[in-house]
């Protein structure tokens, strides 16, 4: 549905976007996570035709972006990070005044009104001022501005960002319902927002990709080896001793916490090589009281900050 190859978009010498490439499938929702100043708002704009690149190209639903803008822009709903709302015109009035300028067919404006309406939840508030609804109910009016044409494509950049708790629960809720129409890529600096609610995730910096995969691959391959979180109660050189006779262990790590307190060890193992049963076994033969043990994945933010270092330190 979406296809980003080598594009680039440079200011003077500096390089907001620079030579990235990624894809997206029908009925997806891709996460497009980075930093403020990463380059996600340039790409969101690039590819909805708000701005030309320097470089690369980029096609939507079969359409290049560059050569048949129009074409593109038919085909694309936008949320842009400040909803580009009227705030004097009431929630049907506008979006009906939205769907006109989409090139939505006149008999068909007054349905494709409601049933945006309806998937955002706005169908009690379709006669209100804009200006006196709420900041979560106003993100609701542009993400509905974005779907009343029923574009293939949705675009929301930073949908959640100023939202309450409650409001940003019920977003989340939204986007996804949209993806069942809708192929939808979500711009944001938000960890939670992508491991909640996308299938996968392009992370960006400094204007370059540094990965793209599902959270759960990039866990897999980013982590190196199982691990394994265990506390004890006992000593700690013993127990460093029990565990370095177990074969497939390649890295310890012992945390003492006072007298009275368990000991709290992370276990590293080879990929792949499942090692609690043989670890729980040898602890408790050991005369370890054993009071818990799990594996341990690393979370969105560590693969995060673990992608964003690595490219950092690579550059210096």
């Amino acid at each position: 549905m979406i296809e980003v190859e080598h594009l680039t978009k440079s200011y003077g010498q500096a390089r907001a976007v620079n030579d990235i490439s990624f894809k997206v499938e029908k009925g997806e929702i891709l996460g497009f996570l980075g930093p403020n100043g990463a380059g996600k708002t340039t790409t969101m704009r690039i590819l909805t035709g708000y701005l030309p690149a320097t470089a690369g190209a980029a096609r939507v639903a079969g359409f290049d972006v560059f050569e048949q803008s129009m074409e593109v822009r038919k085909r694309i709903g936008y949320l842009p990070e400040t909803p580009p709302l009227y705030p004097d015109m009431s929630v049907r009035g506008y979006l009906e005044f939205v769907a006109r300028i989409k090139g939505v067919a006149k008999a068909d404006i007054e349905s494709r009104v409601d049933t945006a309406m309806e998937l955002t939840n706005l169908d009690e508030r379709a006669d209100d001022l804009i200006k006196r609804l709420s900041r979560g109910y106003r993100q609701r009016v542009g993400i509905a501005q974005a779907i009343v044409h029923n574009p293939d494509v949705v675009i929301l950049d930073e949908p959640t960002v100023g939202l309450d708790p409650k409001q940003i629960i019920e977003v989340r809720k939204l986007i996804k319902g949209l993806a069942n129409d809708h192929t939808v890529i979500l711009s944001t600096h938000i960890l939670p927002e992508v491991s909640m609610t996308c299938d996968r995730v392009v992370i960006i910096n400094k204007g370059r990709i540094a990965a793209v995969d599902t959270p759960e691959n990039l866990t897999t391959q980013l982590k190196g080896g199982e691990r394994v979180y265990i506390e004890v109660r006992g000593e700690a050189e013993k127990l460093r001793s029990t565990l370095e006779s177990i074969e497939g262990i390649t890295n310890i790590n012992v945390e003492t916490r006072g007298d009275d307190a368990p000991l709290a060890v992370t276990v590293e193992s080879e990929q792949g090589r499942d090692l609690r049963a043989g670890i729980a076994a040898g602890l408790v033969g050991a005369g370890f009281e054993l009071l818990e043990l799990r594996g341990v994945s690393l979370s969105l933010e560590d693969i995060f900050l673990q992608l964003t270092t690595e490219e950092q330190e690579q550059a210096a």
